[in-house]
């Protein structure tokens, strides 16, 4: 049951972002899915680290105001292991969508740490890299 739950939380994050088809973006419920104090990390192309709330702000201006249109991400490839209330979960993905009116693609590699809260599994850090 672990696993199904953690695949639902790893879903739920990636169509967060998604605006396709004029659908409201939903990246405020990023706030639910990973606790309090939960650190944010891009390692590349440019490295920064984010609290929940600075991580989501600019991402949910940029696909609200126009210039990140029929955005979506998704998981290709994945691999969880689980022990007892901590799991690790690295994975694969890719992104489209059109930036500033130019189509675009691309993909990178996300890892996420989840732990099993009285609210279940949640995620207590994430980091990304996009390759260049």
């Amino acid at each position: 049951m672990s696993k199904t739950e953690i695949d639902r939380v790893t879903a739920e994050f990636f169509g967060a972002f998604d605006n396709r088809d004029g659908k409201v973006p939903e990246v405020g419920r990023i706030r639910r899915l990973v606790i309090p104090g939960g650190v944010i990390v891009a390692t590349g192309p440019h490295f920064a680290v984010y609290t929940v709330d600075e991580f989501i702000e600019p991402r949910q201006r940029l696909l609200t105001d126009g210039r990140l249109a029929e955005f979506s991400e998704w998981e290709t490839s994945e691999r969880t292991e689980i022990a007892g209330d901590v799991a690790s979960r690295f994975g694969e993905y890719r992104k489209a969508g059109i930036l500033d009116g130019e189509p675009f693609e691309g993909s990178g590699t996300k890892a996420i740490q989840f732990v099993r809260t009285p609210d279940g599994w949640r995620i207590a850090a994430f980091s990304w890299y996009d390759q260049p």
